[in-house]
């Protein structure tokens, strides 16, 4: 908590390799005041501590905890603490491509959503869009909290799945096969696979049991295990396996192998630490 007559403020921006996020916002205020503005993308806003209220369209609004608020781009809006704490939020900025101009009134007239796993998959997709290297990840959520919001502001259109979920798996899961170094796009794979992003997701998880990007990365591990017990140093190992650095390399290895990609090549001749 912030002394009397301080202000507190921690601010971090970034624009990560991720079509459709134009910019992630993560900002400490105790006392800042946003004045009356415009975006002319889409405000995707969570607060993690405290609380914000601001005014969209002549109405007053605010963020209690577990709110997901979408505030729609030319909407003039502003922003303050609603509490003498201040708040802590994480903002995606969302183009076009991601939600048409016809959610716009929709959004106008309820932005402030309550739903505990939307919530839960900005989240997601924050902690994702953190370390370059997880782009598939990221992708693949902003899918699915894409759709959750249009569910949201256009829930008529809400339907069931469509056919041919276990074909579109299996072709993605063939697609990733081949392409395990490389990679490929979410974007790219529906493109191919004549498929929705959203749908290819929900598809593959349900019939594989496993997420594509967390396919993708097992079969990248499975690869990496290999070259270091042939005797390759880590650094190559990351380059040869389609990882972006060597920190992605044992970010992810730890992760699912349980020990650090050096300690496993390390343990070479004797009994391996690794599963």
């Amino acid at each position: 908590m912030a002394a009397r007559g301080e202000t507190r403020q921690e601010v971090s921006a970034w624009r990560p390799r991720v079509p459709g996020v134009v910019e992630v916002f993560h900002a400490r205020f105790t006392e800042h005041a946003y004045p009356m503005h415009v975006h002319d993308v889409w405000t995707l806003l969570i607060v993690d501590d405290g609380a914000v209220r601001y005014d969209l369209d002549r109405h007053e609004r605010g963020t209690p905890r577990d709110t997901v608020s979408l505030l729609p781009p030319q909407v003039p809006h502003n922003g303050s603490p609603a509490t003498s704490d201040g708040f802590r939020k994480r903002v995606l900025y969302l183009d076009c491509t991601q939600l048409d101009a016809s959610l716009i009134g929709p959004a106008v007239d309820a932005p402030d959503l309550v739903d505990p796993l939307l919530r839960r998959r900005v989240g997601q997709l924050h902690a994702a869009l953190a370390e370059p290297g997880d782009e598939l990840e990221a992708q693949s959520r902003l899918a699915l909290v894409g759709d959750r919001l249009r569910g949201h502001l256009r829930p008529r259109e809400v339907g069931p799945e469509p056919e041919a979920g276990p074909r579109v798996a299996h072709a993605l899961r063939e697609l990733l096969d081949a392409r395990v170094v490389e990679g490929v796009t979410l974007d790219e794979a529906a493109l191919l696979l004549h498929a929705h992003p959203a749908h290819l997701v929900r598809a593959f998880s349900g019939a594989f049991g496993i997420a594509p990007h967390q396919y993708l990365t097992a079969r990248r591990i499975d690869r990496a295990r290999r070259l270091l017990l042939d005797g390759r140093a880590p650094v190559d190992v990351a380059t040869a396996t389609g990882f972006y650095d060597q920190s992605h390399l044992s970010r992810s290895f730890k992760r699912i192998v349980g020990t650090t990609p050096g300690r496993f090549a390390g343990a070479r001749g004797g009994r391996s630490s690794g599963s």
